[in-house]
């Protein structure tokens, strides 16, 4: 008996041992995943992940000049998240590097805060904790660069000819009126000009004429009548999201192209408000996955009660969204469909030749959607280049930290006063410069892009990986000046660089390229509202499969 008992005391003090060793491998394991997850900054340089290459950008200020010099090197952290990195100011003089702050910039702070951005651009904004506009230190993590304008040109040339939707379950007679229409535009006569377009705008001005009127003769469109508002079916078109509100709008109350008979439709419109999914489940649903998990019910929806989501496996189904979160919330649930999204970031999941790029434009009146349409003539505009903004996103402060009371003929400023002098003081700026800086601010899109082509001043786009509205149609290099962020020190001397004759006939065309930039309330040829459409209907003829 007393064998047993010491036994039995033996097998408590075993099991006891166990548990205790199963705590720590959780601990142990939970601290991993913790450190995985976060991040924890490096005092030294003795760290758990490997060295990381990195570009720093570094400006340096007296009271006459701002110098700016890139160092490349190896810095060693522990962070494996896209959380703030930490860097030391003892690693910042390890670079062998002379930062001088503005005078409002203490460089006491042991530490400088390295703000993240949401692009895969090589420049994210360092500055001293606790100041403003002291931006001592520029640092991006090296990712490949950026998408020039020139590699989005071809990634549109490739996906014309390569990128397919999923192969229908079954054959529809819509499908071949589609191929059809591809093979007329594709067979278009060439014409140099035709009226009221200029062929200098467009890449093709033929094919692009020939797939416009094809889209007004033949397009017809089903609009879901599922959905409660005020996510579905509850346009506003006032905003800086006015984009997806005055489609929708214009959308449901066409009778040229809607109709009534879903086996009728080649295309299939979801009339929600990524604007409105937002403000109305923001507070429950914290996230965009979240959010996602929403709109998939919808989509689950339909797809029970009709049958042609799940013909096309929604290759035919398109939605129109300006809000932030467009990408974010459809890309993984509408990833065979076609998206017309303000925010085009390629980086980010935009996909060329198939998704869309919608313009931004900040409608203040929906009664009055064309007011202080105009400017000067060249000849008039005495301002070499103009912006005004609030500092959001990491480009900006750069921007101005460059830039402001530097130069007499560059007007970079920060937020302008809101009230009504503000905003004619804003509007005058734009007619009376010759470009205005169209640089990015949360994400790639601004307004400023439209606002510019409104006021006939030449549009500067600063935002990498950012592709511009209609690009499927449109040669942006003719009217549009676009810069690298990384070359914003250089900002003035391109600009200056444009001669005389190119930057007139860039104004012109700016002028001629208006139309197409304009809402109507009712719409007429060749507007906002119908190169919208253009551009998801010239989407699916090109990547419609047939059995």
């Amino acid at each position: 008996m007393r064998i047993t008992l010491t036994r039995l005391k033996s097998f408590h003090h075993l099991a006891d041992i166990r548990r205790l060793l199963s705590g720590i491998i959780v601990t142990v394991g939970l601290v991993v995943v913790l450190v995985q997850c976060f991040g924890i900054p490096c005092p030294k340089a003795v760290c758990l992940s490997p060295p990381v290459n990195v570009s720093v950008l570094v400006l340096t200020n007296n009271s006459n000049e701002t110098e700016v010099s890139v160092v490349k090197t190896e810095m060693n952290y522990i962070n494996l998240s896209d959380d703030d990195v930490v860097i030391s100011k003892d690693k910042v003089e390890e670079l062998n590097v002379s930062v001088i702050g503005r005078p409002n910039v203490s460089l006491e702070n042991p530490k400088m805060a390295v703000e993240r951005s949401k692009s895969d651009s090589n420049l994210v904004l360092v500055r001293s904790k606790g100041s403003r506009k002291g931006n001592v230190l520029s640092m991006r993590q090296k990712r490949g660069g950026a998408v020039s304008i020139s590699q989005m040109k071809s990634l549109l040339i490739q996906s014309l000819s390569s990128l397919h939707s999923p192969k229908p379950r079954w054959s529809s007679a819509r499908d071949s009126e589609m191929l059809s229409a591809r093979s007329e535009i594709e067979d278009a006569s060439v014409v140099h000009e035709i009226l009221g377009l200029n062929s200098s705008i467009y890449r093709n001005i033929s094919k692009f004429q020939r797939s416009y009127n094809l889209m007004e003769k033949k397009l017809k469109v089903y609009v879901y009548k599922e959905g409660e508002k005020p996510i579905f079916h509850n346009p506003k078109p006032r905003g800086i999201y006015a984009s997806e509100g005055w489609f929708m709008k214009l959308m449901e109350s066409n009778k040229k192209f809607v109709v009534k008979d879903p086996r009728k439709a080649h295309l299939f419109y979801i009339p929600i408000s990524i604007q409105a999914l937002r403000s109305a489940l923001g507070q429950d649903f914290q996230t965009p996955r979240n959010l996602a998990d929403h709109f998939k019910e919808y989509l689950d929806l339909i797809a029970g009660k009709y049958k042609f989501w799940n013909r096309t496996s929604g290759a035919d189904h398109f939605l129109v969204a300006c809000h932030d979160w467009g990408n974010k919330l459809t890309k993984m649930h509408m990833r065979n469909s076609i998206r017309s999204l303000c925010n085009s970031n390629v980086a980010q999941g935009f996909r060329i030749g198939s998704d869309t790029a919608l313009p931004v434009t900040y409608i203040r009146s929906a009664e009055s959607p064309l007011e202080n349409l105009g400017g000067k003539s060249p000849s008039e505009r005495k301002i070499l280049a103009f912006f005004a903004g609030s500092m959001h996103g990491y480009l900006r402060p750069i921007l101005v930290q460059l830039w402001e009371n530097k130069e007499p003929d560059m007007k970079i400023f920060g937020p302008m006063p809101r009230d009504r002098e503000g905003k004619k003081k804003y509007r005058e700026y734009m007619k009376s410069s010759r470009y205005c800086i169209c640089a990015r601010g949360y994400e790639v899109h601004t307004p400023r892009v439209v606002e510019a082509i409104i006021n006939e001043c030449v549009p500067v786009i600063i935002a990498d990986n950012y592709v511009p509205p209609f690009f499927e149609v449109l040669d942006w290099e003719e009217f549009a000046v676009f810069v690298e962020e990384k070359e914003i020190p250089n900002l003035r001397n391109i600009l200056l660089s444009i001669p005389e004759e190119r930057y007139i006939g860039m104004q012109a065309r700016v002028k001629m390229v208006q139309k197409h930039f304009l809402w109507h309330k009712k719409p007429v040829k060749f507007d906002l509202f119908h190169m919208i459409l253009h551009s998801i209907w010239y989407s699916r003829v090109y990547r419609i499969k047939t059995r």
